[in-house]
């Protein structure tokens, strides 16, 4: 694999991680586990949220909450892993 292959594999892997921190955050806030009041947590959703949230935005525009479940995550989840599998497959072979 080529080093341009492995970085732009390296970063898709480490938003898809990002991306579930964030929703695995966001339930343990719903369910009251964890406080937005630490000042660990805050920096951690903060952070992860100025990360998501431009990607998530326009699925949230188009893909409706289901009963105050909001699903944008799970389909950014598979619409990176959708890409990454395309990248593999069509462009990462013509690479040097």
């Amino acid at each position: 694999m080529s080093p341009f292959a492995w970085l732009i594999s390296t970063a898709i892997n480490l938003l898809f991680w990002v991306i579930l921190i964030q929703a695995i955050l966001s339930w343990l806030m719903a369910f009251n586990v964890v406080n937005t009041r630490n000042p660990v947590v805050a920096t951690i959703w903060d952070l992860t949220n100025r990360l998501t949230n431009p990607l998530l935005r326009p699925i949230r525009a188009v893909l409706p909450s289901f009963n105050g479940v909001d699903l944008s995550p799970l389909v950014l989840l598979i619409l990176l892993q959708f890409f990454e599998r395309i990248l593999f497959a069509y462009v990462y072979p013509l690479l040097p």
